[in-house]
């Protein structure tokens, strides 16, 4: 890829980064172009919506979580705090911009068709959720141990502990990362018809 393509693609992310974190309500590739600029037919060029350009967006955060992961030496529980306070970090510093990526489709099915946005992500979070199950002494999860993940770790969510409830990003963390060792000590017992919980 041409330098100045290259220049223009992320010029294009980075403004629609800048346009959803200043504010709310729709904002059309025009706008996104102008902020970048750049001509809304080369904006098109790249991107084929603002859906797309965000996706992009989001995909970038996931490499800095991704990268973060791989670099860590700890396992665990406290590998999976590690990473989750991370992307608690990463969703209060990017801000509104993450909070658009929305679908139709639910997460695993997005996740098994392999959006890349969210394939990303997940190559952050195998290995802490691997080895949070196995130190919880839960059968291996997989995916669906993401999708709980997912569920407690939704930026709007995380978002919305800090602005609306007042919790500092480390109570945020603490609490939902304790929330997931229930949701996954749950769900694995129901997966084992509840021999667990007997025994």
């Amino acid at each position: 890829m041409r330098s100045d393509t290259q220049r223009n693609r992320r010029d294009l992310v980075n403004a629609a980064g800048a346009l959803f974190a200043a504010r709310r309500g729709p904002i059309n590739m025009t706008e996104i172009a102008k902020h970048a600029e750049i001509s809304t037919a080369t904006a098109y060029r790249h991107f084929a919506s603002v859906e797309d350009v965000l996706a992009e967006y989001r995909f970038n955060v996931g490499q800095k979580l991704r990268d973060y992961s791989l670099k860590q030496t700890t396992g665990g529980l406290e590998l999976l705090e590690a990473v989750s306070r991370k992307w608690v970090d990463l969703v209060v510093k990017h801000g509104g911009a993450m909070l658009y990526t929305r679908s139709g489709e639910g997460y695993l099915a997005r996740l098994r068709s392999g959006a890349f946005y969210l394939t990303v992500q997940a190559e952050a979070l195998q290995r802490p959720l691997e080895e949070a199950c196995a130190e919880l002494g839960l059968s291996p999860l997989g995916d669906e141990a993401m999708f709980l993940w997912n569920i407690l770790f939704d930026p709007r969510e995380i978002m919305d502990l800090i602005n609306t409830v007042g919790l500092s990003k480390q109570q945020a963390t603490e609490r939902l990362v304790a929330a997931l060792r229930g949701a996954l000590t749950g769900w694995d017992d129901d997966k084992s018809g509840g021999k667990k919980s007997k025994t």
